[in-house]
């Protein structure tokens, strides 16, 4: 699985230093991680080609929607 990043950085590229967001992010990573790592075994386990899964699950965070954008863009 993926290893947790050294560092979060923020939009100005400083490192979010909050331990309560720390903590946040650390769990949501961990989370993540495994659910991931669930579904490719699933999908592999199935049938689905590797690198076709990969490129799913690429696909998947590419799409992700920031909540930052205003409804209307």
């Amino acid at each position: 699985m993926s290893a947790l990043p050294e560092r979060w950085p923020q939009a100005d590229g400083s490192p979010v230093a909050c331990r309560e967001k720390l903590k946040t992010l650390a769990d949501n990573h961990a989370e993540l991680a495994q659910v991931m790592q669930d579904a490719f075994e699933d999908a592999v386990l199935m049938g689905v080609n590797e690198q076709a899964m990969r490129d799913i699950l690429v696909g998947m965070v590419q799409g992700l929607v920031s909540p930052k954008r205003s409804a209307g863009t």
